[in-house]
């Protein structure tokens, strides 16, 4: 497998067509994989990508100036993350954030890639997914996330957690 040319760059409201583009085709990926109950009812949002933006919280994963790949991405807090159940976080050391991760399917590891870049500015991430999402689930084992456990997220609903920490 060839070295990835990608690049990531914080997003701003220019990309954000090209953003909900990405997330549609996610989202279609979804449903062909069996994953029927995650992103539902709009989700994400044009006004919640407009906010991670706003936050400068919002990247896209670029090759030539394409953009192939999305995610917020934050290091902080993330009050759905305070309880755990069937398990418990690597550390309570500082982590970033990764959420919304979205692919347009054509370049093979740009998720993994954004990851990366992720877990190289924070070196301790934690990200949940839909019980559903097993092809997020295997992604992120196969990239060296451990499964942590359960959280509830603000909407009432569960997801499974992971970690991965180069601490």
């Amino acid at each position: 497998m060839s070295k990835l040319e990608l690049t990531v760059r914080p997003a701003e409201e220019k990309d954000l067509s090209a953003m909900m583009e990405v997330y549609d085709t996610a989202r279609r990926f979804m449903r062909k994989s069996g994953n029927m109950n995650q992103w539902i009812n709009g989700y994400p949002s044009l006004e919640l990508i407009s906010e991670d933006i706003r936050r400068k919280q919002s990247f896209v994963c670029e090759q030539d100036g394409k953009i192939v790949a999305v995610f917020c991405f934050f290091v902080g807090d993330e009050p759905s993350y305070h309880v755990t159940r069937e398990g418990s976080w690597l550390n309570d050391a500082p982590y970033g954030v990764v959420h919304r991760l979205g692919s347009d399917g054509t370049i093979p590891g740009a998720g993994r890639f954004c990851l990366d870049w992720s877990l190289a500015r924070c070196g301790n991430i934690r990200i949940d997914t839909h019980g559903d999402n097993l092809v997020m689930q295997h992604v992120l084992e196969k990239n060296g996330f451990h499964r942590c456990g359960l959280i509830t997220i603000e909407d009432g609903t569960e997801r499974v957690a992971f970690q991965k920490s180069a601490q």
